[in-house]
């Protein structure tokens, strides 16, 4: 007997004393969500952008400046993917990638972040302000000051208008402060 026939006669038989008990059989979940408030926010962030920032390249050293494109694109009205290329202080050219999305179970943003000159896989867990202007991930990833140590981040997204929003970055110091280590303003293009 193979795997599927004895998942399918489990599965009839539990659905059969599901019927016996209760009269109805229960409708599984499905897959398929609809989008809510919260992914509507993200759809927001939909269309072509040119930024310009500053990076803190390291305790006691001055900031520098980056400046690229971002092409941000809905996937099913649930997530957004969001693909910059540019200039990174240190490293030169580079792709970045961020993925956003709502997890309703949890009532959560999620995401994750990759970029072209790192191995990091940047993982976000977050939620929106009061005011739903400004939607705080918090992840972590390489301390800036410590090499081959992890450091706590807040990224904070902040719709400024339709078209101009701001990413700050702040690490989370071993003084238990947080720092800013990276401003970028985004400008709408399309």
């Amino acid at each position: 007997m193979s795997t599927t026939e004895t998942y399918t006669k489990s599965d009839t038989a539990s659905r059969t004393e599901e019927v016996k008990a209760h009269g109805t059989v229960q409708e599984e979940p499905s897959m398929k969500i609809e989008p809510q408030k919260e992914h509507e926010w993200l759809q927001k962030l939909v269309g072509e952008w040119t930024f310009e920032g500053e990076m803190a390249m390291g305790p006691g050293k001055p900031t520098e400046k980056c400046a690229g494109t971002e092409s941000v694109r809905s996937l099913g009205d649930i997530w957004i993917l969001a693909e910059g290329h540019g200039e990174t202080p240190g490293c030169g050219p580079a792709t970045m990638l961020m993925t956003l999305g709502f997890d309703p179970r949890r009532r959560r943003f999620v995401g994750t972040f990759v970029a072209s000159m790192m191995t990091h896989l940047w993982l976000y867990d977050g939620g929106l302000d009061a005011a739903e202007k400004v939607l705080t991930l918090n992840t972590e990833g390489p301390d800036m000051a410590a090499e081959g140590k992890l450091a706590r981040f807040k990224d904070a997204i902040e719709i400024k208008s339709h078209d101009h929003r701001i990413l700050t970055s702040h690490m989370l110091g071993d003084d238990g402060k947080w720092r800013k280590v990276m401003t970028a303003h985004y400008r709408r293009t399309k």
